[in-house]
């Protein structure tokens, strides 16, 4: 039998917040939050800073109280239980190593407070580390570590001890891009292998969207949009939503004719037409979003089986590496439009005239 314990993954509800608030004197940081976390899920906290997402998290562990409310793990109410006591554990953007410690005994300290026999907690430390790929290393200082070195330390120690559930507050936010891409898959891969409930903390966009099973989008303490990456990418419940989760253009716009099936021609003056389907269409005015890549960029002229085309004039051009980024005048519309650097793509000049076109499936109906 293998030293960690692994999660449950059966099914239910790891963590359920009912109705929580928390309250700072007269600042209300989270009102009446509800959520309930999936056992065996990747479920990340994303929002600007200020907007509640470390407030929940600290609330889950048991360092925050909530004002009102109730919260439950695993089915029990924890709401006044103190952190030592409620069988998670959790990972510090600083990593909160404690220095004198080799790597080993950092990883065993969870095990030894709980008391587990040294034959255990050896066997678990070896698990462990093999796991976050520091076998090796056990006898070294955080001191004598580069900084992804230490963070693997930090989630080692919390997954030794074999927590069911695992709350992460931005791990990765002091590693540089290349280092923090590598560390997220090998995170998630982890939280697979050992199927244990990840509550986790971002700002970073790129970060929810490569190793979520789900996205809770939160302002001003408030829940915005929960939903897959894919669903609340493609199609974002507002405008807060579309413009914090990538780039998005933003059109405004009459809903003239609206069927039972959603599909809808909406304008937007000058006598552009747009077409789409979704289920939030509605007479009246509305705003629409859609993503810059999702507009195909075509020379003017040039039709696209399955595209509503419009003409329009490219008044910018931006190299990004790998892909291009234009601006297009569409009627009264400006665009952004994305495009793959590849040697195939169209590649068009300021004040070129082009066709930009979409299909139904690419426009969002926004809430708000």
């Amino acid at each position: 039998m293998q030293a960690l314990t692994r999660g449950e993954t059966a099914g239910g509800t790891a963590v359920h917040l009912a109705d929580v608030s928390k309250s700072y004197g007269d600042f209300l940081a989270v009102p009446g939050l509800d959520l309930e976390v999936r056992s065996g899920e990747f479920l990340t906290l994303l929002g600007p800073s200020g907007s509640g997402k470390t407030t929940t998290l600290m609330m889950i562990a048991g360092f925050e109280t909530p004002s009102a409310g109730r919260i439950l793990i695993n089915g029990k109410d924890c709401t006044q239980i103190p952190p030592y006591r409620r069988n998670l554990s959790m990972v510090f953007q600083n990593y909160a190593l404690f220095p004198h410690r080799t790597v080993a005994r950092n990883v065993a300290f969870p095990l030894e407070m709980r008391r587990r026999s040294i034959s255990e907690i050896d066997a678990a430390v070896a698990e462990a580390l093999a796991m976050v790929r520091l076998t090796g290393l056990e006898n070294r200082l955080p001191t004598q570590l580069s900084g992804g070195q230490q963070q693997r330390v930090a989630l080692a120690r919390a997954i030794g001890f074999g927590p069911s559930i695992l709350l992460m507050d931005e791990p990765l936010g002091a590693l540089d891009k290349n280092l923090r891409e590598q560390v997220q898959m090998e995170i998630k891969e982890i939280q697979r292998r050992l199927g244990v409930t990840v509550v986790y903390v971002t700002h970073d966009q790129h970060e929810a969207l490569t190793m979520s099973d789900r996205i809770v989008v939160m302002n001003h303490g408030r829940i915005e949009q929960i939903a897959s990456p894919e669903t609340m990418y493609q199609w974002p419940a507002n405008r807060f939503v579309a413009g914090f989760l990538g780039a998005s253009n933003f059109i405004e716009v009459n809903m003239d004719d609206v069927k039972t099936d959603g599909s809808f021609v909406a304008s937007a003056g000058e006598g552009l037409a747009i077409h789409g389907r979704s289920e939030r269409a509605r007479p009246g005015s509305a705003t629409l979003a859609i993503r810059p890549e999702r507009i195909a960029l075509l020379p003017s002229g040039t039709e696209s089986e399955g595209l509503h085309i419009h003409q329009g004039i490219v008044t910018g051009a931006v190299f990004t590496g790998d892909s291009l980024s234009y601006s297009v005048r569409a009627g009264r519309i400006d665009l952004s439009v994305k495009v793959p650097n590849t040697g195939r793509v169209y590649r068009p000049s300021i004040d070129d005239r082009v066709n930009v076109g979409w299909s139904d499936e690419d426009i969002s109906v926004l809430t708000e």
